[in-house]
């Protein structure tokens, strides 16, 4: 009996490239993420935000949804994504709502700047307080929202995530 070798985590990030470069010279995103389980891609995206016209559709939430999808979990426990640009701050929220192990990128987000994609107002937002931001956050109905705290925290039918 043969055991399959183990592919090197270079040869996902080459088959991520090859995506974005793909992608771009069809017009769309430079980007492109691929999520691997057990040596084996189950999730694909490339960019899409304006053949959508979504502005969520980046390369790693695809990706995710795509990964989700194929095994039938909100949780990525045990698999890697491989993104060829640093992921902004939504992709690596995303990352860590789905319990990925562990992201690898080629680009990092200064490269991505250069070419017309910052992220760094985004970053910067984040650490702000929501009403000192440039799209500020204003509570409303706190009280009344609870209810569907105390809702959650009651049910025996909840899925903890």
């Amino acid at each position: 009996m043969t055991m399959k070798a183990t592919p090197p985590p270079e040869s996902f990030m080459r088959e991520a490239i090859a995506l974005s470069i793909e992608n771009a010279r069809a017009g769309g995103g430079p980007f492109a993420a691929l999520v691997v389980k057990d040596s084996r891609v189950i999730g694909r995206g490339v960019n899409q935000v304006v053949a959508a016209n979504d502005p969520t559709a980046h390369a790693e939430i695809l990706a995710i949804r795509a990964a989700c999808h194929e095994l039938g979990s909100f949780q990525l426990t045990g698999c890697e994504i491989y993104a060829t640009c640093e992921p902004c701050p939504m992709c690596l929220g995303a990352i860590y709502w789905a319990r990925l192990a562990r992201y690898y990128y080629a680009n990092t987000r200064q490269d991505a700047a250069k070419i017309g994609f910052d992220d760094a107002l985004i970053y910067n937002e984040v650490a702000a307080a929501p009403e000192a931001r440039t799209v500020p956050g204003l509570r409303l109905l706190p009280q009344e929202a609870m209810e569907a705290f105390a809702e959650w925290a009651r049910s025996e039918k909840k899925t903890q995530y």
